[in-house]
């Protein structure tokens, strides 16, 4: 039996269902825990959503049922839920959902889209991304200890270019690395064959430890840098999503002191936070990842990684 009541959300009535239907059942989270959770972390979550298309990502029966990505956003969805429309390589266009407010956003979340997944870009200039992205994902018996260190060395490259970056944990097993750029000129042709090339200075240095090539085959024990995120086919885990994971882990940014902690300590548990206690860190601490939404970065050429490549 489906159960439903209307929330007034900023004066928008938005329907939703079946608020005490178990979603993570290991840790007994509730649909409604979901759609408070979103609520509560709006003020930090909605200004990196702004104006991106999003694949939702739905769980209709919580994170051990089915699931279903859903790229055009639902004909059904309320007049007040915006979108954008993406051009398909092979012809035709998709017009995907924009989670501009708060009443979207619990609209989403009442779709059981437990996970926002992002483009790098924004609408509608859809083949600018605003930064570039690494995702630091470790093949077993590797962890996130590893993950850790190989960002702590690419931090270490992007300071001899003079550009800052920002670590967040994926909310999974790994861990990503996002630098700002911010500029009217980036294209995706760029911000891609430049993070491809950072990702194979990385393992040139590193080739015990690290992999940027794509078969799952080299990974064993090794991170595997992937650059190819800058694309602008690509959606990531968004910042503050929620994962569907045996409990309610989040995608959640960490500083770099952090991540050095980790390194130091071997404890690979530092790094993974559940919901309450994410909205406990951006209480405290507020958002560490506000940088990536305004600083400007200039990209270097490859000739810079180049000339990196021969001092290292």
């Amino acid at each position: 039996m489906v159960t439903k009541q209307s929330l007034d959300v900023h004066g928008t009535k938005v329907e939703v269902t079946n608020l005490d239907k178990i979603f993570y059942p290991k840790a007994g989270f509730t649909k409604g825990d979901v759609i408070d959770y979103y609520v509560r972390i709006s003020s930090v979550l909605l200004p990196h959503l702004k104006n991106r298309p999003i694949t939702l990502k739905r769980y209709p029966d919580g994170v051990e049922g089915i699931f279903f990505y859903e790229k055009q956003c639902p004909a059904h969805r309320p007049k007040w839920v915006k979108t954008t429309k993406v051009a398909k390589s092979e012809g035709g266009q998709i017009n995907y959902c924009v989670i501009n407010d708060l009443p979207s956003l619990v609209w989403a979340a009442n779709l059981a889209d437990l996970e926002l997944h992002t483009f790098l870009h924004k609408g509608p200039a859809i083949l600018r991304p605003t930064a570039i992205a690494f995702d630091l994902d470790p093949g077993p018996p590797a962890d996130i200890v590893l993950c850790c260190e190989v960002a702590l060395w690419l931090k270490g490259l992007f300071a001899a270019l003079e550009m800052a970056s920002f670590a967040k944990t994926s909310g999974s097993k790994g861990l990503q690395v996002y630098i700002p750029i911010n500029s009217a000129t980036t294209t995706y042709d760029k911000t891609k064959a430049f993070s491809h090339a950072i990702a194979e200075l990385l393992e040139s240095q590193r080739p015990e430890l690290v992999v940027s090539k794509m078969q799952k085959s080299l990974r064993s024990g090794k991170v595997f840098v992937d650059w190819s995120q800058n694309d602008d086919h690509k959606t990531t885990v968004n910042v503050y999503s929620l994962r569907a994971k045996d409990y309610p882990t989040v995608s959640t940014p960490v500083s770099w002191e952090e991540v050095e902690s980790v390194v130091r300590k071997r404890d690979a548990k530092q790094l993974s936070f559940e919901a309450k206690e994410v909205l406990r860190r951006v209480e405290e601490m507020g958002d560490l990842f506000s940088p990536v939404l305004k600083l400007k970065q200039k990209l270097p050429s490859l000739s810079v990684i180049q000339n990196l490549g021969a001092k290292g």
